[in-house]
């Protein structure tokens, strides 16, 4: 199936979530409901590729900045994945759209994740979750805070200064890991992401610091040993070349909740939403109730 998206873009307002002010992103349409949730570094109009496709398609669609990350507060913090678990709650509540039987929420790493970690806290909020290689430890037990995980060194290495958002897209388009992603993606990725500094250069919107704080506390979230408490339909996708959560630990996952499926998707990577929106508007609509 292909679908051709639209050229709708969002509307922003932000609102306060227990002394965090969120921004949440309209993309309009019309039909059942979809709330997208980004991933860690990432921010909500990441998303464009694939919400213009769903609104195309018939559905109306929302993203949103979690906290740390595009337009919405950083507050200072540990970043516990806990704290995105509120951020969806929060949102999904703002919008009116917590327990909706015909919500479809879908996330992508940590927004997979804190999907999962948002219905655990408060069940019966999301009746469908579609979540690409969520960020979940296949252990019985939380993991200690890892300050020196291999991602949180590489967050605090960023360049997080350019001249141009020219300059950054050429950057990142020339070498892993995002250049993977369509041009549609990693633009929207860019020129959403930096900010204007005083001297009129620009800064990454999701500080480094931060990056590397929300990667440290990935192990701890402790959502593995309470996934069977999930009531809610998950489809649970993996890309086929993916070294992040891999085929093999996307069915551990799926095989712990209750009404968990697995979907590979052939030749994608962890980026998989930004290197092929097509595939994964394909599977979020074919998993739509």
């Amino acid at each position: 199936m292909t679908t051709r998206p639209t050229n709708r873009r969002p509307t922003a307002h932000a609102f306060d979530a227990n002394g965090v002010r969120l921004v949440v992103h309209d993309w309009g349409g019309e039909g059942g409901p979809v709330l997208l949730a980004h991933p860690t570094g990432f921010h909500g109009l990441v998303w464009e590729p694939v919400a213009q496709r769903l609104v195309a398609a018939g559905r109306r669609v929302w993203s949103f900045d979690f906290r740390g990350h595009g337009d919405s507060d950083a507050p200072e913090t540990d970043y516990s994945w806990h704290g995105f678990g509120d951020d969806v709650l929060a949102v999904t509540e703002h919008l009116g759209l917590a327990g909706d039987p015909t919500l479809l929420a879908c996330g992508h790493s940590k927004g997979g994740a804190a999907l999962l970690l948002g219905e655990q806290k408060r069940p019966g909020t999301f009746g469908r979750i579609w979540a690409y290689e969520p960020i979940i430890f296949a252990t019985p037990e939380p993991l200690p805070p890892r300050d020196d995980f291999f991602l949180s060194r590489a967050a605090r290495r960023r360049r997080d200064i350019w001249s141009s958002t020219d300059e950054a897209l050429a950057a990142y388009a020339s070498k892993p890991p995002l250049d993977v992603m369509t041009p549609e993606a990693l633009r929207a990725y860019v020129e959403y992401g930096l900010r204007v500094r005083g001297d009129g250069t620009l800064e990454l919107k999701c500080r480094p610091e931060v990056e590397a704080r929300v990667y440290a506390m990935a192990p701890n979230h402790g959502a593995f040993a309470r996934l069977d408490e999930v009531a809610s339909e998950v489809l649970v996708v993996c890309g086929e070349t993916s070294t992040s959560v891999d085929p093999a630990l996307g069915a551990q996952i799926a095989d712990r909740l209750p009404n968990g499926r697995l979907e590979m998707l052939a030749g994608l990577g962890h980026f998989g939403p930004q290197q092929d929106p097509e595939a994964c508007v394909a599977s979020i609509l074919h998993f739509a109730p």
